[in-house]
């Protein structure tokens, strides 16, 4: 049976590939990461775990066009897939129960987070 849990890393990956849609690749994946959390990742952390998220069935690659600007090189395109999605909406679901519990939120919560 395949792993169905989420690192709080690679659920913050899968959910950029998500955000990302056609243009999800290693490099962009990574730079939307350190802009969007101000962290520096490595290329080589985010190649291993777009393949973990793979290997765990949650995204999907395809090899895209070559391009001028990669040097006629292709890029690896990736996206989420069915599972992916489940999981996704499943984590997210998850806490927002345990933030409704937290005596400092509890039911303070409104649909885009804590007001």
């Amino acid at each position: 049976m395949k792993e169905t849990r989420l690192g709080e890393f690679e659920e913050v990956i899968l959910l950029l590939v998500g955000i990302l849609g056609e243009g999800a690749y290693a490099f962009k994946i990574a730079e939307e990461f350190e802009s969007q959390t101000g962290r520096s990742v490595s290329i080589g952390a985010t190649h291993s775990t777009l393949d973990r998220l793979e290997n765990k069935g949650f995204l999907k690659s395809e090899m895209g066009k070559a391009t001028a600007e990669r040097g006629g090189r292709r890029k690896r395109i990736f996206t989420i897939t069915a599972l992916g999605k489940r999981v996704l909406k499943e984590s997210k679901d998850f806490k927002m129960a345990l933030w409704e519990q937290y005596p400092a939120f509890a039911g303070k919560l409104n649909y885009g987070g804590v007001m």
